[in-house]
């Protein structure tokens, strides 16, 4: 390269670096934190608060197909919770839902844990495995319920075929179609959805333990067992903690995976809130009781997401 291409090079080079230099004093200057907190408090009130208003309010009044499109509704009071919690379809719906979440956060916390255990021991096509582990997680959930179905179907589903085949079964059963097993074979899609999710986080848990712990527990005596107890259970409780906390929030909001698979029944049987609430709001059009299912389902996430904080502020205090 010529002598007078480096020095244009050169002259080039300095003139972005002075003009970086300048953009960031002017943006200094006006400060342009305060703007970029403004904008995404400004998003979150526009996108997120303003429907969660919007749905509180919908479930104090008496909204018909009539008067849903203007304002002019009129107000109730708590008259709608009382109807959802005297109807009974309510003490179905929750026995469904606490089955559902409960199962759900026991079986992918558990799981999770497990997967990432095993995918933290060095092995040939480990990095490949755990691809394979996620890309079921990228897919959307009406596919993953589309999958599931298939799986699942009493006539030529792999599930039964495979089940068959072992002598396991010695007639298909109708993993969709009976009230016994629809939630269960809910339960086991959604778990399998929701399982590389958990991987991820647990695995940036064990991440950041130190190697040197087990060495040194390892050179006193302690075994695979005593190690995981002592120094793997103990130092991922703050990821544990958030772990239960999210699977809850992203559990108690599923929808699109049951709609696919069951519609919610047969029966009722796989009925969940989040089910319930869209067939209410878009089957029969009580919008006010969709609202108000929603208020609740909204309620205990926020009680969820506060147990989590006080949890988190109880052990660093410690």
């Amino acid at each position: 390269m010529a002598v007078s291409d480096l020095t244009a090079l050169e002259s080039t080079q300095a003139r972005t670096g002075l003009r970086r230099r300048s953009l960031d004093r002017v943006l200094d200057s006006v400060g342009i934190w305060p703007v970029m907190v403004a904008a995404t408090a400004l998003y979150l009130l526009v996108f997120v608060g303003y429907p969660v208003v919007y749905n509180v309010v919908m479930s104090l009044q008496d909204v018909t197909v009539s008067n849903l499109r203007s304002f002019d509704r009129p107000w109730v009071g708590l008259a709608n919770y009382e109807r959802i919690f005297s109807d009974p379809l309510f003490p179905v719906v929750l026995r469904n839902t606490a089955i559902f979440v409960g199962l759900n956060v026991a079986l992918q916390c558990i799981g999770g844990l497990a997967v990432a255990l095993f995918f933290q021991q060095p092995f040939p096509g480990a990095s490949f495995l755990r691809g394979l582990v996620l890309a079921g997680w990228i897919l959307p959930p009406l596919v993953i319920g589309a999958v599931w179905k298939w799986l699942l179907a009493s006539d030529n589903g792999i599930l039964n075929y495979a089940l068959q085949s072992l002598g396991l079964l010695n007639s298909p059963v109708f993993w969709l179609s009976d009230p016994s097993t629809s939630l269960i074979a809910v339960t086991m899609a959604n778990v399998w959805f929701g399982l590389p999710f958990n991987m991820i986080l647990i695995a940036a848990g064990l991440a950041g333990i130190p190697r040197d712990l087990y060495e040194a527990a390892a050179l006193d005596g302690a075994g695979p067992i005593r190690r995981f107890m002592s120094i793997t259970l103990p130092l991922l409780r703050p990821t544990l903690y958030a772990l239960v906390a999210l699977s809850t929030i992203y559990t108690m909001r599923a929808f699109d995976l049951i709609w696919t698979m069951t519609h919610g029944g047969p029966v009722d049987s796989s009925n969940i809130f989040p089910v319930w609430s869209y067939r209410l709001s878009f089957e029969v059009f009580d919008f006010a009781g969709g609202a108000a299912i929603s208020t609740l389902m909204l309620l205990v996430v926020f009680l969820v997401a506060l147990v989590y904080v006080r949890s988190v502020r109880a052990e660093k205090q410690v």
